[in-house]
């Protein structure tokens, strides 16, 4: 061990190994080690703080040319640790040659000594232990001093962390341009102006000193690990130096932890209970980040403390490495241990995580590339989506709390905000592996268990991309590239399309955008319009919700959230607009008019919101019954009002009514103290009066109430609706379905609630998993938010909520068949018609039209029919609306013809064209005398001769050999 002396001050400081802590952001050199400028040579900041002697921070200057350097216009800033601006000063006057020039920043409240006269005063606050002190000139920078965690420093690390007693100042007024090799630390030594310093002979010959016999180097007390630890929450040797043993689990060289993970040699593999202390560490030290490799022995010195609670040696730590430790070995997790305690007996440690743990939660990934994970294999619910609000969701939260635990990736970066952070891909994440809630992963590689902020398991070094070498789990792709099967001839769907917008931020006034990495407008910020801002980011928007519409397939769909055209204040559009050009974007997509929307009621309210509800339907399916109706109550004021339409079924007598709901939000409004989110009341309100309105306007009817209800399955707005007679449908068939991811907890806020007589006509139903699962880097507001461009035109990520789906059994068709028809009868069957319905029949006969009406779906007309023609049957229901008729008119095919011959008024004569075997032709007149004669012929030809005048009323009828009438002539009369 070495000791190197500061010469101005006369102390040893420990420079064991020529250590330095590299920082985040190293400047070029700005200085000039030529002693041609001004230079930053002291920075204190803990005047007046407890145990200081000095009132006042200060930053003193120092001239080593031989010349005077006037200060006008100067600045010297102060910025805290991270790089936020706290104080700019303005300097007056001159630094004479080989002088100094004081700087006074802000009181504290204790301190017992004042400064020397200050040469300028100003009001910088500045930080006891770390931060950044920047002097510039007429050209920019002059000089820089970062000290303790500061993310600005020149050369290769910043300075040492300060404290309330010592100050940071430079060794004999060198300075190298590397604040880590500069400055040193000890007592506060202020100078002012008025102590120049003459730098003498620059070859004095110096008087003689003694030579000391040096002790031989003491070997320094090791603490153990688990010393430093302690069994509680805190290390009991906060603010202690410390010397300590341990192998390297971890090294962050990148991402901003600037430290390593150690563990004491020969520890690990065995579990531990609460109460015992951790054999494991973090020590803040970016040289050791940057120079040792996991598997290395190391001794650290430094001091013992917390950081947001987690234990690690800082300060002016010095790392050195040896040969010959025991390695240490993953402890194996067969579970998650649940409490802090539990957990704290790990800190630090390098630990094996067994068995399947499911996400719970990837809204973090985008941001801080963080995972959440539920021990098991289900994600964490919302406890009102299982269970009753109050003390039993409270219960079931608590239980949530101990399966969770947070996959970090090894970085303290914000991917949203940190321009280095953008430009590197984000952990995890790709389309193949799209890391969705409700997915599992298992654990591959040990990771370290630690707190920052909240408990995590972090990888052994930084995770770059989807495919980074040290990502310590195996992950599953589990996207429904399919729909759901829920059976049916036909479905029917609720889906939450995002704010879709076809009036963009663009043309709005005055409205800002959210912009992507490279400064590109993607989504509205805070405008009169939502969702896209330009009309690339629209076309991104609109690919997406189109191919979830189209590959849906379903033939009837509720719409939430898509634009209310009209509301738009400063163009004047129809307020179906929008939604026309969603259909006609649909149609282009599908190559066909497979989509049309129900227009707008007669009436809508005067007080509607920007975003509004809508229906789309299959014409080739269904057909809209009436008009659409909207319920204006007052209870809907403050969300959107419900949208009702009926829709018959092509070829079917079912009918059935769908309402579009899209009730408050729970985020602004009142809170009931319920733990149901604020604004409940409202809901409840909504509830009540969404199905009395249903009630009274569609009684009797199959109705579904659809939408984004802004409740969990458990939450009373629920409770009132199902109350009523309705049936949660996704719930009834699919349990464990949600639509909604909300702070890392699943649940549904959307629902389709069938009434009894809806509920007759359910196949099945599910929620489509294609948006609640997704990570928010999918969507297109994200796109380009980071290097790797997750964007794809396709239904993943195409709003934030899942679509609802029902399939529903239509009745069959109404159909009606003619039967049994010849020469002689003729009769209809209907099948597929409701109860109460009846069968209309009409026909001609011997030129006179005939009807019958009957409640049977089977009738005959009975023998003794011939001379039948044009018959019609007609299927009415109970109300006399036409459910289906059997067509063209049906008529008898190859009968019998017979007709006349050889008529005049003393004679007549029959002719039959086909005459069967066995049949008998049958002629009855009236003669003069006014008796009826009749004859019969087995003959296809008879004549009455010449002596038959006054004869009338002559027919003839052709008889089958069982007696029946298979044709009539008409009854005929000789003209006067």
């Amino acid at each position: 061990m070495q000791l190197t002396t500061h010469l101005r001050r006369g102390v040893a400081a420990l420079a064991a190994t020529a250590l330095a802590v590299t920082g985040l952001t190293a400047l070029p050199a700005s200085a000039a080690p030529d002693g041609s400028r001004l230079i930053i040579n002291e920075v204190y900041g803990g005047g007046g703080n407890t145990g200081a002697t000095y009132t006042h921070d200060f930053v003193e200057l120092y001239n080593p040319t031989s010349a005077t350097i006037d200060v006008t216009g100067y600045t010297v800033k102060y910025y805290s640790s991270g790089g936020n601006i706290g104080n700019t000063c303005t300097l007056s006057g001159s630094v004479a040659a080989n002088s100094h020039y004081l700087i006074q920043q802000a009181k504290g409240a204790g301190g017992t000594e004042l400064l020397p006269t200050p040469d300028a005063i100003c009001a910088a606050p500045m930080s006891g232990t770390n931060g950044i002190v920047e002097l510039n000139g007429p050209a920019g920078i002059v000089d820089l001093v970062g000290f303790g965690s500061a993310v600005r420093f020149e050369g290769t690390a910043a300075a040492p962390t300060l404290s309330n007693t010592t100050s940071a100042s430079r060794t004999n007024f060198v300075d190298t341009d590397d604040n880590r090799a500069d400055f040193t630390t000890g007592a506060p030594s202020p100078t002012n102006s008025g102590s120049a310093t003459d730098p003498g002979d620059p070859d004095p010959t110096p008087t003689p000193t003694p030579t000391p016999t040096p002790d031989p180097d003491p070997e320094p007390t090791i603490t153990p690990v688990a010393a430093i630890q302690g069994t509680g929450d805190t290390t009991p040797l906060a603010g202690q130096a410390v010397v300590t043993d341990g192998v390297v689990t971890a090294a962050y060289p990148t991402g901003g932890f600037n430290g390593i993970y150690i563990q004491t040699p020969g520890t690990g593999g065995t579990a531990k209970a609460a109460g015992e202390a951790s054999d494991g560490l973090f020590v803040f030290s970016n040289w050791a980040a940057n120079n040792v490799q996991i598997g290395d022995c190391v001794r650290v010195e430094g001091t013992a403390g917390e950081y947001n609670g987690l234990t690690q040696i800082s300060g002016s730590v010095v790392v050195t490495e040896y040969e010959g430790c025991a390695q240490v070995v993953p402890t194996a997790l067969a579970t998650l241990p649940e409490t802090d305690a539990e957990k704290e007996a790990y800190e630090g440690m390098l630990v094996l995580p067994q068995g399947t743990y499911t996400i719970t939660n990837n809204y973090g990934l985008n941001q801080y590339g963080q995972l959440g994970l539920a021990f098991g294999d289900e994600p964490l619910y919302q406890a009102t989506d299982v269970v009753t609000p109050g003390d039993e969701a409270a219960a079931y939260e608590t239980a949530n709390l101990a399966k969770l635990i947070t996959l970090d990736d090894g970085s303290s970066w914000n991917y949203v905000t940190n321009a280095t952070a953008k430009n590197s891909p984000l952990p995890y994440l790709s389309a193949d592996e799209p890391m969705r809630t409700a997915s599992q992963v298992t654990f591959a590689k040990p990771v370290i268990l630690d707190y920052r902020f909240q408990w995590n398991y972090q990888p052994v070094d930084q995770i770059v991309g989807a495919t980074d070498p040290n990502d310590p789990v195996v992950s599953e792709n589990d996207r429904e590239y399919t729909v759901p099967n829920v059976g049916g001839d036909l479905e029917i769907a609720a889906f939450n399309v995002l704010n879709y917008f076809t009036d963009l931020g663009v043309n709005e006034t005055g409205c800002k955008a959210y912009t992507d990495m490279y400064g590109n407008p993607v989504g509205a910020n805070n405008c009169e319009v939502r969702g896209a801002y330009s009309e690339s980011a629209f076309a991104d928007q609109q690919a997406k919700i189109v191919a979830a519409i189209n590959k849906m397939d379903a033939e009837v769909v509720a719409l939430m959230e898509i634009e209310n055209s009209a509301g738009v204040s400063y163009i004047d559009h129809a307020r179906d607009h929008t939604l026309a050009q969603l259909v006609d974007a649909l149609n282009a997509d599908a190559g066909t008019t497979r989509w049309a929307y129900a227009p707008t009621p007669t009436v809508t309210p005067s007080n509607e919101d920007i975003i509004r509800t809508a229906f789309l339907y299959d014409p080739s399916v269904v057909e809209l019954v009436g008009p659409s109706f909207i319920d204006l109550d007052e209870a809907f004021a403050n969300a959107r009002y419900p949208l009702a339409q009926e829709f018959a079924v092509l070829d079917s007598p079912t009918t059935f009514v769908t309402v579009a709901n899209h009730f408050k939000s729970k985020g602004s409004g009142e809170d009931d103290g319920t733990g149901q989110g604020l604004s409940n009341p409202s809901r409840e309100a909504q509830s009540r009066q969404l199905v009395a309105w249903v009630d009274e306007m569609f009684a009797g009817k199959a109705a579904f109430l659809m939408g984004d209800f802004n409740a969990y399955s458990k939450e009373t707005p629920v409770q009132i609706i199902e109350a009523a007679g309705y049936t949660n449908t996704a719930k009834h068939f699919a349990p464990d379905s949600a639509t909604y991811q909300f702070s890392g907890r699943l649940g549904s806020l959307d629902h389709v609630f069938a009434n009894e007589e809806a509920m007759a006509l359910v196949t099945g139903a599910a929620v489509w998993d294609i948006n609640g699962d997704e990570s928010i880097a999918f969507q297109y507001s994200r796109r380009n938010y980071n290097t790797v461009d997750f964007h794809s035109d396709d239904e993943f990520a195409s709003s934030d909520h899942d679509p609802v789906i029902v399939g529903l059994n239509p009745a069959d068709p109404v159909l009606v068949t003619a039967t049994g028809f010849d020469c002689n009868s003729f009769g209809f069957s209907v099948t597929g018609a409701p109860e109460g319905s009846t069968m209309y029949i009409a026909w001609e006969r011997d030129g006179q039209q005939q009807y019958t009406t009957t409640s049977s779906l089977t009738w005959w007309s009975g023998n003794g029919q011939a001379g039948w023609s044009n018959a019609v049957a007609t299927v009415l229901d109970a109300d006399d609306n036409v459910l289906a008729t059997s067509g063209d008119p049906i008529n008898p095919d190859s009968c019998p013809m017979i007709t006349t011959q050889r008529v005049s008024n003393k004679a007549f004569g029959f002719v039959v064209d086909l005459m069967p075997e066995g049949s008998t032709l049958k002629i009855t007149w009236t003669d003069r005398k006014g008796k009826t004669q009749v004859r019969t012929t087995t003959q296809s030809s008879w004549w009455s001769g010449n002596s038959n005048k006054g004869w009338e009323d002559a027919q003839a009828v052709l008889l089958d050999a069982n007696g029946e009438v298979i044709a009539k002539s008409a009854v005929i009369n000789y003209p006067l």
